[in-house]
């Protein structure tokens, strides 16, 4: 016990004094609670784990300032890990796509996937109510020819915004559906079409085939991927398993995977946000919208900062 409290002692006073080069040991304990309140904002276990490590690698040997606490020092390696991942790689700006798109004279094409129950439908309304605000024409494919309903539930959020639909009715296959929604557009001079696809659970082999072969028909711009904010670390499982998924039953050596992330439900889940960090570190796609109340106009960019902030206060 005495050898650990002189320890201390000197830890502490080396630390206020500024000679100190940071070694593990003296990392571990701000580290160690750092992880603990990740994980309590939902970021999964061994995401905060590899964070921890992250910083800890980027630390040791650093010299401390004078009058520097090692948690502070921590806190802030911490905020710099988390705005790196959090700030997409590769940027996407939507609006600047569809521009370029119409300038080759076709349209932008959006094919929203994810599994069932989490308001893909609903959420693609509110992206064409986004996409309208910014003057840019819109088109609803019907291509969820599988859950009975889901086209006349796209119907109606296309006649509220006024927005054509292409629709085919059911037990159609939906990669055909996408491919004549897409050449309907190019006549029509539509500058976006929003492709709805069946709700499937990642490990539904049949349904997640037809969705790959979709993608691969169709090669769209931007693939979606919807997910709730409130099931945390099922997203993440959720988000990987579609991604291995789409890799495995892909018939090009460049596979197309998750090109971004529309978060769900983002108003109920408090400072539970770690699950937008889990899933964009898994997959590399950045969180393109949050989706946060019931109407049209409820649909958010993500603000990194703000997110930062919440998981580290």
């Amino acid at each position: 016990a005495d050898a650990k409290k002189k320890g201390w002692f000197s830890s502490m006073f080396q630390s206020i004094s500024g000679k100190a080069s940071l070694d593990k040991a003296d990392l571990e304990p701000a580290l160690k609670a750092l992880k603990d309140r990740l994980m309590t904002k939902n970021v999964a276990e061994e995401i905060a784990e590899k964070l921890c490590e992250s910083v800890a690698a980027s630390l040791e040997g650093k010299k401390l300032a004078s009058f520097t606490r090692i948690s502070s020092t921590v806190q802030a390696a911490m905020e710099e890990a988390l705005v790196r991942i959090l700030t997409p790689r590769r940027s996407i700006d939507i609006l600047r796509d569809v521009h370029a798109a119409k300038e080759q004279k076709k349209p932008y094409v959006v094919v929203f996937v994810g599994v069932n129950g989490v308001g893909k439908s609903t959420n693609l309304a509110k992206v064409a109510y986004w996409l309208l605000q910014h003057k840019v024409s819109v088109m609803m494919a019907a291509c969820d020819t599988f859950r009975s309903g889901a086209v006349e539930q796209l119907r109606t959020h296309a006649r509220r915004l006024q927005i054509p639909i292409f629709e085919k009715g059911y037990e159609k296959d939906p990669a055909v559906v996408a491919k004549e929604a897409i050449q309907e557009a190019s006549r029509n001079g539509s500058d976006v079409v929003l492709v709805d696809t069946a709700g499937r659970m990642q490990d539904n082999e049949p349904l997640m085939r037809a969705l790959s072969k979709l993608i691969n028909l169709n090669s769209p711009d931007l693939v979606l991927f919807v997910g709730e904010a409130l099931v945390g670390n099922d997203a993440v499982d959720q988000l990987s398993k579609f991604n291995q998924k789409l890799a495995d039953l892909s018939t090009s050596p460049e596979p197309r995977l998750i090109d971004g992330i529309l978060l769900t439900k983002f108003d109920t889940i408090d400072d539970k946000v770690g699950a937008a960090l889990s899933m964009v570190y898994i997959s590399g796609a950045p969180v393109m919208f949050v989706g946060c109340g019931q109407s049209y106009t409820d649909l958010k960019k993500l603000n990194v900062k703000s997110i930062v902030k919440t998981l580290i206060k």
